[in-house]
């Protein structure tokens, strides 16, 4: 009888994973255009599926997860500036009562860097949240190292 219990109960768990779906609509990538010998830009571009879209970072009090950025602190790089971002779509969502800005299909940040060696591996990571007209994904994190040579 326990054997057939855990036959069943092993067949149920396979039958509802098999249903179960993961979500990943959106794709990161990064790179970068040095400059000068003390100056290059970090090109951070998220690529996001259609229906799909992220938030942009400055979304106001009470709304959605704003898409943030943390650079891991090096003595080869400083930052200039905060990253910055394209102008982004609005819309009003009934849930935050509320205009909320958004990017969809296809966004690059940049993030200016002040070389203090000629070269420098810029780290850190993306936090975001994507939505569709459906649901929102939990917030989601990308790491992200770029080597500027």
């Amino acid at each position: 009888m326990k054997k057939l219990s855990l036959v069943i109960a092993v067949f149920i768990f396979s039958i509802t994973a098999s249903f179960a779906q993961i979500y990943n609509p959106v794709k990161w990538e990064v790179a970068f255009k040095k400059f000068s010998s003390t100056e290059a830009t970090v090109y951070i571009k998220a690529t996001i599926e259609d229906g799909w879209h992220i938030y942009s970072q400055t979304v106001g009090d009470g709304g959605p997860i704003a898409t943030s950025f943390k650079y891991k602190a090096s003595k080869d790089f400083a930052l200039n500036g905060k990253t910055i971002e394209p102008k982004a779509k609005t819309k009003y969502e009934d849930v935050f009562k509320m205009n909320v800005p958004y990017f969809s299909k296809e966004v690059v940040f940049q993030q200016k860097v002040k070389l203090n060696a000629g070269k420098a591996a810029v780290s850190g990571t993306v936090e975001f949240m994507a939505c569709d007209a459906e649901r929102c994904l939990p917030p989601d994190e990308y790491a992200f190292t770029v080597n500027i040579k």
